[in-house]
């Protein structure tokens, strides 16, 4: 497992990078779903809190195609309503983190269908929650893949 450090704007970040097995891995053809286990927000305003699902297609053991969702514990899909308290934007600060977070992780599937490996996709700060969402979630749908 890797360990790098993102300097970003003055930001650090830490991400783990965790590779999708050690060497040539056999996976069936066809579209696999995996889902991240759920994560407790460690902020005092819950955020972050939620999970990841993630819907890989493999044709000839490589990655074609991947979509990456992430949800709020109760499964409600964070969208552009997410930030929001009881349908409004009590605090504008938080409602801007929330949804760069969402669309900062919308761009991690697009990035693995790009690379075609877990390990070449980089954190994007502002969304290292969801990155870790997205590494269990993959790894579970490749699981899937080879049969496990």
């Amino acid at each position: 497992m890797k360990l790098r450090l993102l300097l970003i704007s003055g930001i650090a970040a830490v991400c783990i990078f965790a590779g999708c097995g050690g060497g040539k891995a056999d996976y069936k053809d066809g579209t696999y779903e995996g889902k991240s286990s759920v994560f407790e927000g460690e902020e005092e305003d819950g955020s972050g809190a939620g999970y990841g699902v993630v819907s890989l297609t493999l044709e000839g053991g490589k990655i074609t195609a991947a979509e990456f969702t992430t949800y709020e514990p109760d499964g409600t899909l964070k969208d552009s309503e997410y930030g929001k308290q009881d349908g409004e934007i009590a605090n504008q600060d938080f409602y801007n983190k929330a949804q760069r977070a969402v669309q900062a992780s919308s761009k991690y599937a697009d990035r693995l269908v790009e690379v075609g490996n877990l390990a070449d996709v980089d954190c994007i700060t502002g969304a290292s929650i969801s990155y870790k969402e997205f590494q269990e979630a993959v790894n579970d749908a490749l699981d899937k893949a080879q049969g496990k």
